[in-house]
């Protein structure tokens, strides 16, 4: 148990930030299935759809360094490639 009061500060934010990195995560984990959904439904539409809605949610957890920039260029382009793939 932390003994200075900037310690348990620190704690009370970790618990904080680990919250809210934990539901942007979750969210960005629903999203993907989302496109994968219409990518195996063969829904060029829909999965150009819910690419853009999951790109953009990945680049605000880049921005805000809940992920790596490149964990999320790589999540995205690996999914832009099998959605360019439905519309050829």
């Amino acid at each position: 148990m932390a003994n200075i009061r900037s310690a348990e500060k620190d704690i009370r934010k970790t618990t904080v930030r680990t919250a809210h990195n934990q539901t942007v995560k979750s969210r960005i984990r629903t999203l993907r299935k989302k496109v994968i959904a219409a990518i195996e439904k063969k829904d060029a539409a829909a999965a150009a759809t819910s690419l853009s809605e999951y790109a953009s949610a990945t680049d605000k957890a880049a921005k805000t360094n809940v992920l790596k920039k490149n964990t999320s260029s790589r999540l995205k382009s690996r999914l832009a490639v099998k959605v360019s793939a439905l519309t050829k």
